[in-house]
């Protein structure tokens, strides 16, 4: 019983320690200015500082908002704004998509005539 309890302390004192270990860290990392090499070994740590890994984050720490997505007038998938092909108020997926769309509703204009 002994050892249990001795056993159970040590782990209690050894998370401690590496807590405060975490906190000196991070205060130490915020003081001064920052380089972008020296972020507070953010690497090592998978980035626990707020960001729980989501995205990448802006130079004063904050995350980064999460882009628009739009969806593909031809097939229905959803692609970043900054990465889909706007043709007029219609957006697309890729380039490939938009010439599909744009011959097909051409070849429609023209047997409605």
């Amino acid at each position: 019983m002994r050892q249990l309890f001795l056993l159970i302390l040590l782990f209690v004192v050894g998370q401690w320690f590496v807590k405060s270990l975490r906190g000196a860290q991070s205060r130490s990392g915020s003081q001064g200015q920052r380089t972008p090499g020296a972020q507070g070994g953010q690497g090592a740590q998978g980035g626990q500082s707020g960001q729980s890994g989501r995205g990448a984050s802006r130079p004063n720490g904050q995350p980064a908002l999460a882009e628009p997505m739009v969806r593909c007038t031809e097939c229905g998938v959803h692609a970043p704004r900054s990465e889909s092909v706007m043709i007029g108020s219609q957006s697309f997926c890729s380039d490939e998509h938009a010439r599909a769309y744009a011959a097909r509703t051409a070849s429609q204009d023209r047997a409605a005539r």
